[in-house]
């Protein structure tokens, strides 16, 4: 790559063979002497982040792209002799990954509490999968990454996963009557969840691609409970459990040998054209999904339509490079902002945590049941 040399300009690439990797520094040693004229190359997955003199300067698109600084070979070795032969005026660059990073794994630790309608208070684990992409690259080093060489989706994984378990137990609170009905509710759940746990992922730069329940387990002797239910709810139409057992005595009796299961056999082999036919008939009227069209981009202030590499928003003059956003209402904030413009809190200053009245554990301060005794916070 070339980034510890007097003579030579950089050429600053990344290529992620774990698959795992987030964001990538370079120089990984710390801050470099990237020389004026260097050449980043940033490939259709991935953004690329240019840092002068501690500050950002700008985020790249796909492409190849030319550095300046004020840092010439050879000459810059020699204005650097009083800091020792190393030229002050410093600069590194950030690769992040933009792909979308899939399957990542969300799950309770420990049973939560519920309060059930028709069974009482109950203990539920639950988990899943969700699918992340980082859509703002300098939102996402300022508030995650910081001055690291390295981040990993692993890291990610484990503090997000946090997040949604937190946010799925405030939201089972106050959707959930009784455990009976849940299976029926994976669907809707996953997408009122999912919107909901945008926010907290906008605040980080990251996109919330997809969310999905898995499951939600009962203790053993209530899943029990469920299985009776459902088999009582079997036997509602006689109709279609008559033709059920027909059917399976005809299959019986065509397995079994003799005279009898010969013709039985035989009675089921003439029936066969009929019953494909009318399956390909069946399989004939039923209309493919169509699929879903992808979201375009909108500004957050007009909502009107933008492009991938607008910086600002051709209607309304929004910036849509965001480098910090204040953790009360979501505003953009300016580099060295140290008050919310909008709603005057202080940048930094927000309690992250929050301690149960009940238990005394701690959860997010912004939680309305407590993820260990289920009751509500104060």
């Amino acid at each position: 790559m070339g980034t510890d040399n007097i003579f030579f300009l950089e050429l600053i690439e990344w290529f992620d063979d774990s698959g795992k990797e987030v964001a990538h520094r370079f120089p990984q040693e710390g801050s470099g002497e990237i020389k004026y004229g260097a050449q980043m190359v940033v490939r259709e997955s991935q953004a690329g982040v240019f840092f002068y003199n501690g500050k950002a300067v700008h985020v790249f698109p796909p492409g190849r792209h030319t550095l300046k600084t004020a840092n010439i070979p050879i000459l810059n070795k020699i204005m650097g002799i009083p800091w020792g032969l190393e030229s002050p005026l410093r600069a590194e660059a950030y690769l992040i990954n933009t792909k979308v990073f899939a399957s990542l794994k969300w799950g309770t630790r420990q049973p939560v509490a519920f309060k059930d309608t028709e069974l009482g208070l109950i203990r539920l684990r639950a988990y899943g999968m969700f699918n992340i992409q980082v859509v703002q690259p300098l939102l996402f080093i300022n508030s995650l990454v910081g001055t690291m060489a390295s981040f990993t989706v692993d890291s990610l994984e484990e503090y997000l996963g946090k997040v949604i378990v937190s946010r799925f137990n405030d939201y089972l609170g106050e959707n959930m009557d009784t455990i009976l009905n849940l299976p029926s509710r994976y669907e809707g759940w996953s997408k009122g969840l999912q919107a909901r746990l945008q926010e907290d992922f906008r605040h980080f730069g990251i996109s919330l691609n997809q969310l999905y329940i898995n499951a939600i387990t009962p203790p053993p002797e209530v899943q029990k409970a469920m299985d009776d239910k459902t088999k009582l709810g079997m036997f509602d139409d006689m109709t279609k459990l008559i033709q059920l057992k027909a059917a399976t005595a005809m299959e019986k009796a065509a397995e079994n040998p003799g005279t009898a299961g010969e013709s039985m056999g035989l009675g089921v082999g003439f029936m066969m054209p009929s019953l494909m036919a009318q399956a390909m008939h069946m399989a004939s009227q039923t209309t493919p999904a169509a699929p879903v069209a992808s979201a375009s981009l909108s500004c957050s202030e007009c909502k009107e339509p933008i492009r991938e590499q607008d910086r600002f928003c051709p209607s309304c003059g929004h910036q849509l490079l965001i480098f910090e956003q204040c953790t009360g209402c979501g505003k953009n904030l300016a580099p060295g902002t140290r008050f919310c413009p909008k709603c005057g809190l202080r940048v930094g200053s927000t309690r992250q945590t929050a301690a149960c009245p009940s238990c005394g554990q701690e959860n997010l301060a912004s939680s309305l049941f407590c993820n260990h005794c289920g009751e509500r916070m104060a």
